[in-house]
């Protein structure tokens, strides 16, 4: 194999390869021999099948085979002849050619790569952190919210309708010109009034509807609503309020404690200030790497490869519409065409870029890697906070090609961690404009 290279751009490579007749030749021979072990064909016992007998009936299966195989050989060993990493999909410009034995093979691929600049020094640096100081009245925010996440419904006495702050559970179905309207239909379904979680108008709906009582009122949906059956049209919605409810805080003593299984009280208090130190030095400690990472982009300058930006861009708008859609809207909600909304992410997408491709170098330069084990326990954290299954999880990165994103940003973390400790800390009792949030796995621990 012989290859030339061509820089087209500072942060894109095209690379021109001439395969050899004989390593055509091989290719293909090592194609047939995996056909040969696997195919079975009347009148052959198996893997006895003469290979010019499988070459001619799965010819363009074998040949296609062979000439990825091939393909894929030579990107892995220029790359590494080269020392240089895709960070793009490769583009191959010449899989519309067929391989023949006895003759080149010649074909071009295009990718980019990270660019190359100078690193200013990342060693010494002097950043600002908020030292952690316990506050009584964070720390009995956070009580109450514990005692309102295992908080009970218990029914609200007498036939009034809900109001904000109570929930009520009801059946709901939609009607269009009499016709009920089959995706619009739920029964037994818990509505916190007050909480935006419903168009204004079915709330104010709900609110005219004691237990027990139906009520029924057209409603118009916005024309940005996520449901194209009913978006933009007057609907009309049938309610019936089965039950008012409210939430009834359990007592902060030492049941409400053993209850979470822990000892009393006390320990409960002192698992809630524990967690909330720990979640407080990680939300300083992020705001003082934030600071870090800003002053070293600061004192560099070099070109972005657009598929990088691209990227995060997608990621933004992705994130976007999935935030979105939990208000029932979608992007049409924003009144901006696609290309307005990139327009208005591109600053931020660039911004992420130059971030990701400062630590990926500074990572490089420092001999970080992350493994297979590494990825498998970052999937595993966030399976738990989602309650989705590992394996399913698993398999939708790898299908979307979300893993490299992964293995991306816990490289990008990695190199962080390293600035980070290699900083000059001033601890000061300037406060953060964060709170941390803590869940029942931090205050049980």
């Amino acid at each position: 194999m012989e290859f030339s290279v061509e820089s087209i751009s500072p942060v894109e490579k095209k690379i021109n390869v001439t395969v050899s007749p004989s390593e055509v030749d091989a290719a293909i021979i090592g194609s047939v021999a995996v056909y040969k072990d696997s195919v079975r064909l009347d009148g052959f016992r198996p893997g006895k099948v003469p290979a010019s007998v499988i070459e001619k009936r799965f010819h363009d299966q074998i040949y296609t085979e062979a000439r990825q195989d091939l393909i894929n050989a030579n990107i892995n060993e220029i790359t590494n002849q080269l020392n240089l990493e895709p960070i793009s999909g490769i583009n191959i410009d010449g899989l519309d050619k067929p391989l023949q034995r006895g003759e080149f093979f010649s074909y071009s691929m295009k990718f980019e790569v990270l660019p190359e600049f100078e690193l200013p020094n990342y060693e010494g640096l002097v950043v600002e952190q908020e030292k952690v100081v316990e506050k009584e009245e964070d720390i009995n925010k956070i009580l109450k919210r514990i005692q309102k996440e295992h908080a009970k419904l218990v029914p609200v006495e007498g036939k009034e309708p809900g109001k904000d702050g109570q929930i009520v559970n009801l059946d709901f179905e939609a009607f269009e010109d009499g016709v009920p309207l089959p995706d619009i239909k739920t029964e037994n379904f818990d509505l916190e009034l007050g909480a935006n979680a419903s168009l204004p108008e079915f709330e104010e709906l709900v609110k005219t509807i004691a237990p027990g009582e139906t009520g029924s009122r057209n409603i118009k949906f916005p024309d940005d609503f996520i449901s194209p059956n009913v978006a933009g049209k007057n609907i009309e919605m049938h309610v019936t309020v089965h039950a008012v409810k409210e939430a009834q805080l359990p007592p902060l003593d030492d049941d409400f404690a053993k209850s979470l299984k822990l000892e009393n009280l006390e320990q409960l208090k002192d698992n809630v200030k524990k967690s909330y130190v720990q979640s407080k030095e990680m939300l300083n400690r992020g705001v003082a790497q934030k600071n870090l990472l800003d002053g070293l982009l600061k004192q560099c300058e070099f070109p972005l490869p657009e598929s990088l930006v691209e990227l995060e861009i997608r990621f933004l708008l992705s994130d976007l519409a999935g935030r979105l859609e939990k208000q029932g809207r979608s992007l049409g909600a924003l009144g901006k065409s696609l290309d307005e909304l990139k327009d208005e992410m591109m600053p931020q997408a660039k911004e992420f870029a130059r971030s990701q491709i400062l630590l990926h170098t500074i990572a490089k330069k420092e001999g970080l890697s992350v493994n297979e084990n590494e990825i498998q326990a970052q999937i595993f954290k966030n399976c738990l906070r989602t309650g989705q299954d590992f394996k399913a999880m698993r398999e939708e990165y790898e299908r979307s090609g979300l893993i490299f994103q992964l293995r991306d940003k816990l490289l990008a973390d990695k190199a962080m961690d390293l600035v980070y400790a290699k900083a000059n800390i001033k601890f000061t009792d300037t406060p953060s404009p964060e709170e941390p949030a803590l869940s029942e796995a931090n205050y049980r621990e």
